[in-house]
Parts: structure tokens; sequence; C-alpha cells
């Protein structure tokens, strides 16, 4: 609640500062501060935890393998990844006491889909400059995976180092969409210990960032001030990820264990075409500013497992990682 308040008082300070030459009445600069503050609640609660399951998405399948191959090597390989969405981050709970200018109509509390969620909508209702403002919550993505492809490769490099990166384009969400791409650098140290290596056992550490961009329809809202262009919101995520990677090779079959720290720093972003209400107020730039304040840096620790075939110059790999959220990736790569 304290936030909630500070949050307002934010607002209506930068509406009080603004000179417009329309007529607005103290009553109505109030309500729109209200209204802000509630979008910017519901945008926190919406999108969070879709960018939290990003930074997996872009965790899992970085190393190939930990082995050291011969300098210059170069692999390159197709995959898919698949993260399946947990039943508790579909959704959240709104109530009409947690509002300060919007009501639930016919309701008291509702259940509502995260940008994780189904389809499943009610109306949130207000006044504003003597008519009612009324919209449907936004959807969610509807989908049990999310399922996208893209591209890696690698470079071996001298002294063991291997140079990594992936790209992939934007994938059409059912209410969004999605991209990750980002670059790192493997080291291999088992070739330190030659008994681990005549044992066909391989370590490697690895530093690798990332970029996660993923963005939803949000809120399509009009009022008597024109419509408040916040119908886009965007979560943009800069990942490091620090890994340690161990396998154990059986013939052509190579067994790959990896632990995963990373830390993400997130951003929030209302976009999409400005409304008409910013011939009134700056709203974009209200709520853009302000969601600065909610968006939090976090740390994860994943483990993960994968399995490594080859055929020739072909290899199938296949893995699963698994912390707070679990995430499956298959690929098949050349090596050149």
């Amino acid at each position: 609640m304290h936030k909630a308040v500070t949050t307002l008082g934010l607002i209506m300070a930068f509406l009080f500062t603004q000179k417009s030459e329309a007529q607005t009445s103290p009553q109505d600069i109030q309500q729109i501060g209200y209204l802000l503050s509630d979008a910017l609640l519901y945008s926190q609660q919406y999108i969070v935890p879709a960018t939290d399951a990003a930074v997996y998405q872009a965790s899992a399948a970085w190393v190939m393998s930990p082995k050291k191959r011969k300098k210059w090597d170069v692999n390159l390989g197709l995959h898919t990844n698949i993260f399946f969405v947990p039943k508790a981050d579909r959704t959240f709970q709104i109530q009409n006491s947690d509002f300060q200018f919007f009501e639930i109509e016919g309701a008291t509390s509702a259940t509502v889909p995260t940008a994780l969620g189904n389809d499943n909508q009610v109306y949130l209702v207000g006044e504003l400059g003597g008519e009612q403002v009324r919209f449907k919550t936004p959807e969610g993505i509807n989908q049990e995976t999310v399922i996208y492809p893209y591209l890696q490769g690698g470079i071996e490099l001298p002294y063991g180092f291997e140079f990594i990166a992936r790209y992939s384009t934007k994938t059409k969400l059912k209410r969004g969409d999605y991209q990750v791409y980002g670059f790192g650098l493997k080291h291999n140290f088992s070739q330190y210990f030659s008994k681990m290596e005549d044992n066909k056992i391989y370590f490697s550490v690895a530093a690798i960032y990332s970029k996660e961009d993923i963005s939803f329809d949000f809120l399509d809202i009009n009022t008597a001030y024109g419509n408040l262009g916040i119908n886009n919101l965007n979560g943009l995520v800069d990942t490091f990820h620090f890994q340690l990677s161990a396998s154990k090779e059986f013939k052509r079959f190579e067994l790959i264990t990896n632990f995963i720290l990373n830390h993400s720093a997130f951003e929030y972003v209302v976009s999409g075409n400005k409304g008409s209400i910013e011939e009134v107020f700056p709203v974009q730039n209200i709520i853009n500013g302000l969601l600065k304040r909610v968006a939090k840096d976090k740390t994860n620790i994943l483990g993960e497992i994968s399995g490594r075939y080859q055929i020739s110059k072909i290899y199938l790999q296949s893995s699963i990682a698994f912390g707070k959220f679990v995430n499956g990736n298959i690929g098949v790569q050349y090596q050149f």
C-alpha cells in the first residue's frame, strides 16, 4: 500500500507540473493519476512472470560440449527451445481494493491471466471527464508450451577457448513476440589434466551474455481525453550467464551436466503508437519513468542435463534445464 501511495504521489506531482492548453479540472487530473497508478500496478503483475520465464529460455543449451576441439573448427546448429509454462505463473488475483480508479465490473475480485496465462478476460470500469472508461483486461499467450527455433554456432580458438553466438528471429506468440540473441566465451580446463582426458572426462567454464526481448498486447484504454497509447508492453532483459560444464564420453555418446548461475537486469517499456491523450498529458513518458522503479535485478541458479550423439560430422543433442522452471531443448549440429 505504501508503494502504491508513493507511486500515485509521483504521478500526481508530474501531472500538476505539466502545462496544457486543454481545460482540465483538478479532479480529472487526480483521476488520471489514479488511472495511471492502476495501470502501473497491473502491468507489473502481468509481465513479470513472462520476463522471468524468458531468462530460463535464454539460459539453456549454450555449451554444446566442454570438450576441446581442433583450433578453428566450426560448429553450426539449428535448435528448437521448448519452455513448459508452469500453472502457478499463469494467473494472478485482483480485487477492487487494489485499485484507486478502476473497479471490476460485476464483481469485487477476479482471477486474470498473466502474459503466460489463458485468454480469459474481465472488464474494468471507471469514470473520467464525465464519461465511462471501460476495457477488457489483457489476454495471455494461452499456450502450454512456448516453442521457438534459433541458430547457434561456435568457433574453436587457440588455447582451448571457444567463441559462441546465438540468434533467433522474432518469434510470434499468440499475444506477442519473443526474441533472443547473445554471445559468449568458453574455456576448456580439463586440457590441463591429461589423466582426465585419457578417461574421456572433460570440464569447461563459460561466460555468456544474452538479450531477451518479449512484448505483449496490453491495455487499449479510451478516455474523454483520448486513447492512452499503452497498448503494447515490452520486457527487455540483459542476462549474464556463468556456467560450469562437465562431460563423459561413451564412444559416440557424450553425457553433459551444467551448473548455471545468471544475473539479469530488467527493463519494462510501454510502447506502440502514442495515444491522442498525449496532446494533454505525456502518458507514455510518465509510465515508462515509473516502470524503471519497479524493475529489479534477479539472480537464478539452474541445473542442466544434456545428451549428445555423433553420426559422422552430425551431432544430435537434447537437454533439459531445471530450477524454478523447466526448459527443454533439441538440436542438430554440423561440425565443419
